[in-house]
């Protein structure tokens, strides 16, 4: 339901000026019924002025009238008029990124790969704009650039905001518990950073380097 303007206001209002019930009152603002009980007693809201709904445009006379006539009945908060131009319309298609900033998606699949497992691969590419081969050679370590790639926050580069990528984990956070449970090892970090990558080379440089001659060819030390 849509939240009132100063709930206790309004409380006392009606229960000062209306029949309704405590249960009445409290649904209709939010609060509980021991609570309005107490506006009603004076214990709870003392000196607070009342604050007409019916005025301010949140209530209409009929609301209350058929609430007093029927206790079980819920009041309902009038919709604002222009309610509809505050609510965000929804995108359609695929996001469009700059050309500027399209070098930046490998960074940002990485760093997705890395903290949120738990997002699909259609999820990420909904969330920067991607494709799911790009991200498949990032998951791989297969592409092109992959040695450059450096896992950062899609949200600092502008791939995407903070809102849409809260929903989008929002939506796989039921994924990520099931991930948890069978394979706990795999949040651990499922991308190897690039130090990693490049300590690993450097210990198979060295193993190469113990390998003589006489192991390489067969030959003899004398």
């Amino acid at each position: 339901m849509t939240e009132i303007l100063m709930p206790k206001a309004t409380a006392v209002w009606l229960v000062d000026n209306t029949s309704l019930t405590f249960d009445q009152i409290a649904g209709f603002c939010g609060l509980h019924p021991l609570e309005v009980k107490g506006i009603a007693d004076g214990d709870v809201a003392v000196g607070v002025r009342g604050a007409d709904p019916i005025s301010n445009g949140q209530l209409t006379r009929e609301e209350i009238e058929k609430a007093e006539a029927n206790s079980d009945y819920q009041m309902t908060v009038v919709k604002p008029k222009y309610a509809d131009l505050h609510s965000p319309s929804k995108r359609r298609g695929p996001r469009y990124t700059p050309l500027s900033r399209r070098q930046n998606r490998p960074d940002a699949i990485a760093w997705l790969v890395r903290n949120h497992p738990e997002l699909s691969d259609a999820q990420i590419s909904k969330l920067i704009g991607t494709t799911k081969t790009t991200i498949g050679a990032v998951r791989d370590r297969t592409h092109w650039n992959s040695a450059n790639i450096k896992p950062t926050d899609p949200v600092s580069l502008g791939l995407c905001t903070q809102i849409d990528l809260d929903e989008q984990v929002k939506k796989a956070s039921a994924r990520r518990r099931k991930l948890e449970e069978e394979n706990p090892e795999m949040l651990a970090d499922t991308l190897k950073a690039q130090e990693d990558l490049h300590a690993e080379q450097e210990d198979e440089f060295k193993s190469n380097d113990d390998i003589d001659l006489e192991t390489l060819f067969g030959g003899s030390k004398d």
